[in-house]
């Protein structure tokens, strides 16, 4: 028993085990260095000393992991959260993206689980925040983005040694509800019925282009008469239009008392576009000989506009513009498209609805899929997937379907109780 109480000097980096005058075994276990370079250790007691060396050997490999806790004081998942997000998560992601996780953390996850200490948190805890949320009214969706944020944030946290696991990566978010209203793309009669409506309209060719071609709203504000070549009838496409984002300008001595967006003095505090960052979505777009006149005469408008304007008109370059120049809000384009789709007599849809409608006509066109991938900007690893998601079966293709399963197993002959006026609908 002597021999075990005398310590004896060991190699760097190994543990240290010994039973000391408390008549507990005790461990020194290396685990690295402080921020000002000073080696820190942990130290463990237990009262046997195959339970410490158990201990010890499940620690030794949680360092050799890069999986244990990091010296200092613990961090609250609050703290490590706003750290997170404006510290690491805001200068490497996209202003939108940076937008969702911003909120997330300010209004679900920090006043839901910030208390407590991020190497603690069970994925109990963020399974009873996602029930509260629901229970307060949030959608699913919203769970869901809540808890995507999360495993984000704590992954980082898991890689940099301030938690051993992560608890959203295990935690299981609430089901995702199939929507009742599942998306049904226009058909060609109610886009015809738009065409006609648009043909009205200034910035005309805008919504043609998300109709015929599924441009992204983003993409087509952010168009540029640079991208546009109309000698070839083709487009380019490689930035998005952002949604504007501003703060006060009227200064604390005198607020204005209206929100940032609404001040008289307000600053435009996000950058108009961002490039695609994507190498699908940087892509070309053949354009139709209608749209290829439509843009033409779109051009010979807005010379007009400009000219009209004098000193008041605000360069920008941009296709679409608004009538005294510089780019349009994606606000008022929304509100632009329900107007439009009012105007027309077509039923309500959302605006990203016209993507699906052109997909769904290149689809029945018979384009091949690699074109289709092309037009729609989808990359080679994940456009099957997105192609399951906007591509939507209609009422004819099932017809043409079944008019080739009966040629192809009773023969070309006709079916004489089949009227064929009826048979002939697309």
């Amino acid at each position: 028993m002597a021999e075990e109480k005398k310590r004896t000097r060991r190699a760097n980096g190994e543990s240290a085990i010994y039973l000391g005058k408390d008549g507990r075994w005790h461990a020194r276990v290396p685990m690295g260095y402080k921020d000002d370079g000073t080696p820190y250790r942990r130290h463990l007691t237990r009262p046997t000393r195959k339970e410490l060396v158990d201990e010890v050997r499940r620690l030794e490999k949680q360092r050799d992991e890069g999986s244990a806790r990091q010296p200092g004081k613990p961090w609250t998942v609050a703290k490590w959260l706003e750290h997170w997000v404006e510290n690491i998560a805001k200068p490497v992601v996209s202003e939108n993206t940076y937008a969702g996780y911003e909120v997330a953390v300010r209004v679900h996850l920090v006043p839901g689980i910030g208390k407590h200490r991020i190497d603690r948190l069970e994925p109990e805890h963020l399974e009873s925040l996602y029930r509260r949320m629901q229970s307060a009214g949030s959608k699913a969706g919203t769970a869901h983005q809540a808890h995507r944020t999360a495993r984000t944030a704590l992954g980082e946290a898991v890689r940099r040694g301030h938690a051993a696991k992560n608890a959203a990566a295990l935690a299981k978010p609430p089901r995702m509800e199939e929507d009742e209203n599942e998306v049904e793309p226009y058909s060609v009669d109610e886009v015809q019925s738009l065409l006609l409506e648009v043909n009205k309209r200034r910035n005309s060719a805008r919504w043609m282009l998300a109709l015929a071609l599924g441009l992204r709203q983003g993409e087509t504000l952010g168009l540029r008469w640079s991208d546009v070549d109309l000698a070839n009838e083709y487009l380019k496409l490689r930035r998005n239009r952002l949604r504007p984002k501003y703060e006060h300008g009227c200064g604390e001595a005198a607020p204005c008392g209206r929100k940032a967006g609404y001040c008289p003095a307000r600053v435009q505090v996000r950058r108009e576009t961002k490039n695609t960052k994507s190498r699908a979505g940087r892509r070309a777009v053949p354009l139709p000989g209608p749209l290829v006149v439509m843009l033409r005469s779109h051009r010979e408008a807005q010379a007009r506009e400009r000219a009209a304007a004098g000193n008041l008109w605000t360069e920008s370059e941009y296709v679409f513009t608004k009538r005294l120049g510089g780019p349009l809000s994606p606000n008022t384009d929304y509100h632009d498209w329900k107007r439009l789709l009012e105007d027309a007599g077509v039923r309500d849809g959302r605006l990203h609805d016209a993507r699906h409608t052109a997909g769904t006509v290149l689809m029945l066109l018979g384009v091949p899929d690699r074109v289709i991938d092309q037009i729609m900007g989808w990359e080679p690893g994940g456009a099957a997937r997105m192609r399951a998601r906007y591509l939507h079966v209609t009422d004819p293709m099932l017809k043409e379907a079944a008019r080739k399963i009966e040629r192809a197993i009773w023969g070309a002959r006709e079916n004489p109780t089949v009227d064929k006026d009826q048979d002939n609908e697309p």
